[in-house]
């Protein structure tokens, strides 16, 4: 248009400078639809597969979070073992005095101090399962149950006289368990078919 050549020739005329001509509206390389929805589909895949990749992520921190609580848990509750493996020692020392206490002192005996002993002795028995058990240690009563290798341990074999075999029939060390995990196995002797 003759306006549009009259004002670029003033422009040069007057010494002001010209610009780059602006950029058109339509762009160099217009992609078609085509290719915009395959660029659609690429994006959108990758949109699927991080947020997959973060759930996972998530799901794995979470299961690392709760082992590492129940680790910390277990490290509550059992911290004490080897301490309560050495204690139960002394729980059997104990039990072993007042039964031959008991044994030596008969109702018939004159020595009222022998019986005292057996009564103190017994007092501090009892005394220390009710600590125990407060604290998750119980002692096993395996006689008459089934023979469990991660609660037992075999040292001899009995004839099985009225019992079923592979039942527990005697104890000649008792077993413990530290809220419900064995910290100690009962020395058992197990029932076997007599061979004739």
């Amino acid at each position: 248009s003759p306006c549009a050549f009259s004002t670029a020739a003033q422009q040069r005329s007057t010494g002001d400078e010209c610009g780059p001509e602006e950029p058109s509206e339509e762009p160099k390389h217009p992609l078609s639809d085509c290719a915009l929805e395959h660029k659609a589909i690429k994006l959108e895949e990758q949109v699927r597969d991080l947020t997959e990749r973060y759930r996972r992520a998530l799901a794995d921190s979470e299961n690392v979070r709760r082992r590492t609580q129940k680790f910390v848990e277990d490290a509550k509750l059992f911290g004490i073992q080897s301490f309560c493996r050495d204690l139960v020692e002394v729980a059997d020392i104990l039990e072993k005095t007042a039964e031959s206490a008991a044994g030596q002192a008969e109702p018939s005996d004159p020595n009222p101090a022998l019986k005292k002993i057996y009564e103190g002795l017994s007092l501090i028995e009892a005394k220390l399962q009710s600590v125990f058990a407060k604290h998750g240690l119980q002692k096993m009563n395996p006689v008459g149950g089934r023979y469990d290798p991660y609660e037992h341990e075999i040292i001899c074999h009995v004839p099985a006289e009225g019992v079923q075999p592979g039942t527990v029939a005697l104890v000649t060390q008792d077993g413990y368990k530290l809220h419900g995990r064995t910290i100690r196995h009962a020395l058992v002797g197990v029932a076997v078919e007599a061979h004739e």
